[in-house]
């Protein structure tokens, strides 16, 4: 049966109230296609840690670690200690909420800038938020300090889920955020609003010039791309072009090349379609908008997003990787390729929150919620 065009505010008004949760934990677990490459690995527990949700690393290969609740760990993976940083800002924890992605400044070692991004609560509800301090890790008492506000979704809203807030600095030294529509669906398509958006801005939070809604307004000059709908990935790749990933409703989860200007379609689109039934218009219907390069149904449901560029793991050069929350895998894709297509699944038997290279090109994991593992990947 041909897909029905369902009215935003119509589906809006009855999808507002359910789930807070995405489809992590919703969907049917993605079926493991045979892989089209054979890179071998092994993986190594390393140490545990309370619902992380992202990490970056220093120079001197130490770990920042965060956890939802709202603390930030300096992990040393050769004494494997984990000490606590103080001064961070109170969080908004609950549901999809707390403290979320960590980034260094490309000057880091000069400024000392860190930037981090959490829940907040306020009013209208809750939003996302980011801010720049100067990390101290130089004694025994870490901690950031001279925090500087830079950053916040508008409008907040009620709820706790869909805030992507994933932070990312560009070659070009900009600084890149995703926004998730915060399950409100119709915000990833107005521009008096940066839901639902990919944004990019100066490394102070103000707007970056040559951003494609410049004259439309304080909120639109920050956006790059809009129509998405809960973008937990963003990464660049060889070649310089910007990517994200993203979860679907009940099925198509997306992986787009993320384009200047352009609008992916959510929520008059999409590959999958609402949780009480509801159809949306598949991609195909509606070639205004911009489609994925691949989509996956079952789900994968994805949390992060790196491109592989070192020598340890040569089957992965230059390939994607996504973390996958129900799908409790690595998926490892060819975007070279014409399709884009999947050409491994790792079958990590644990939810996967975020992942990163390590300097010596092995591969840093880190699982989602309690009690959940940082590991090491190694070639086998």
């Amino acid at each position: 049966m041909p897909k029905k065009l369902i009215h935003i505010s119509a589906f809006s008004l009855f999808c507002s109230g359910l789930l807070t949760a995405c489809n992590a934990n919703n969907d049917a677990i993605a079926q493991i296609k045979p892989s089209q490459i054979k890179q071998n690995y092994q993986t190594e527990q390393i140490a545990t840690f309370e619902e992380p949700w992202a990490m970056a690393q220093l120079a001197d290969g130490r770990l920042l670690i965060t956890e939802k609740k709202g603390y930030l760990k300096l992990f040393n993976p050769q004494t494997r200690q984990s000490i606590d940083i103080s001064g961070i800002p109170k969080v908004a924890y609950g549901g999809q909420g707390g403290l979320g992605d960590i980034a260094l400044h490309p000057n880091f070692e000069k400024n000392q800038w860190v930037y981090l991004s959490y829940a907040e609560a306020g009013k209208g509800g809750y939003g996302a938020v980011v801010v720049r301090a100067e990390l101290d890790v130089v004694d025994h008492n870490p901690k950031i300090k001279n925090i500087t506000r830079i950053w916040e979704q508008v409008p907040k809203v009620s709820g706790q889920g869909h805030y992507s807030h994933r932070i990312l600095f560009g070659p070009d030294g900009k600084l890149w955020i995703s926004s998730g529509e915060r399950q409100k669906f119709e915000p990833a398509q107005e521009m008096q609003s940066n839901l639902g958006k990919i944004l990019r801005l100066n490394d102070d939070g103000r707007p970056a010039e040559g951003n494609p809604f410049i004259n439309q307004g304080d909120i639109a000059k920050q956006v790059w791309s809009l129509g998405h709908r809960n973008p937990l990935g963003i990464a660049f790749d060889a070649q310089g072009k910007l990517w994200d990933v993203e979860m679907g409703p009940r099925g198509g989860d997306e992986l787009n090349v993320v384009i200047r200007g352009e609008n992916y379609g959510y929520p008059i689109v999409s590959n999958g379609d609402h949780y009480n039934g509801l159809a949306i218009p598949d991609h195909h219907t509606r070639p205004e908008f911009k489609a994925p390069e691949i989509s996956w149904t079952p789900v994968i449901s994805p949390s992060s997003l790196i491109f592989y560029q070192d020598k340890l793991f040569p089957q992965w050069r230059n390939k994607a990787l996504i973390g996958g929350l129900s799908s409790k895998s690595i998926v490892v894709v060819d975007t070279a390729q014409t399709p884009v297509i999947e050409v491994q699944r790792l079958n990590m038997k644990q939810r996967i929150r975020d992942l990163d290279i390590a300097h010596d090109g092995s591969l840093w994991v880190l699982e989602d919620g309690k009690d959940a593992h940082l590991l090491r990947l190694l070639p086998k």
